[in-house]
């Protein structure tokens, strides 16, 4: 699927209300409790979009054609070892199309080629089949199971080292 990443911005607060309040993705995530609109536009108008001064990164996934998809961000950012985190939100219209393959393949590049990280992971819910089934495509490797992770059960570390 043709689509781009972009930085943050303040016509974004809808999307990220409605995404950080959908209940069905906290399983997947560390999130607990709804977020205000006030919390999201201080977060919007706090971030810088550089990974080194914030610690992560959220970008906006977006189709050509300008329409919001979902997020991704590069978190937990360990500057001294060259590793993030990786995490994804889809818009429930926009799953099962390409969206987020296409996603991490571009986070990838930037991770990789322009960040010159040397790791990046994604810890997945054994039972999240779906982004299981992603990260095995994109040449992810299992490399550790995180024994009752979540209330959902185990979940398992998928790393990718860079290629270049």
């Amino acid at each position: 699927m043709d689509i781009r990443l972009r930085k943050l911005e303040p016509t974004d607060l809808p999307f990220l209300y409605q995404w950080e309040n959908d209940m069905s993705a906290w399983a997947d995530s560390d999130n607990h409790n709804p977020l205000s609109q006030q919390d999201l536009r201080a977060y919007i108008e706090s971030t810088t979009g550089d990974i080194y001064r914030d610690g992560q990164l959220r970008l906006m996934i977006e189709s050509a054609e300008g329409e919001t998809l979902g997020c991704i961000d590069l978190f937990d950012f360990d500057a001294r070892n060259r590793k993030a985190a990786i995490g994804m939100y889809i818009a429930p219209s926009a799953r099962n199309k390409g969206v987020g393959e296409s996603a991490v393949r571009l986070l990838e590049e930037y991770a990789f080629g322009f960040l010159h990280l040397r790791l990046i992971y994604a810890v997945i819910a054994i039972s999240n089949i779906p982004c299981t089934n992603l990260y095995r495509r994109l040449s992810y490797i299992p490399s550790s199971q995180l024994q009752d992770w979540t209330l959902e059960g185990d979940a398992i570390i998928w790393q990718k080292s860079n290629p270049l």
